[in-house]
């Protein structure tokens, strides 16, 4: 990787040699970097590009999904002729939600509850 950084160290003196990277979008602002220390580094390069095309790790989506029927079941009657296929649709990506490993209370509430709870007692 060693000659390949040089390689590229060698364009962007040179880019910046002939004012290819002058008035650039964002120049002069700080870069807003994410936290990634979590992710290991040989995978940090493919994370970024899932992300910056727009996937989510499959826990993510499913959360996301799960939100989104919760909020469309607040939404709607229970005499909604959909109401049942939804909630039981809900039901089941809360059970794949858990068996990965993730927590489903924000689908109930709870820990906005608590919060408020606690942030009452202060």
């Amino acid at each position: 990787m060693w000659l390949l950084d040089q390689w590229a160290e060698l364009h962007i003196a040179e880019a910046l040699k002939k004012g290819d990277l002058d008035n650039l979008h964002g120049s002069g602002l700080p870069l807003e970097l994410d936290d990634d220390s979590h992710i290991p580094a040989e995978l940090r390069v493919s994370y970024r590009l899932l992300k910056n095309a727009g996937c989510l790790p499959p826990e993510l989506q499913q959360r996301k999904d799960a939100i989104e029927l919760s909020d469309l079941l607040k939404s709607i009657n229970q005499q909604h002729p959909d109401y049942q296929a939804i909630s039981k649709k809900l039901t089941l990506l809360e059970l794949k939600l858990r068996q990965a490993g993730v927590n489903t209370d924000f689908l109930h509430g709870e820990y906005a509850e608590s919060l408020l709870h606690k942030f009452d007692e202060d």
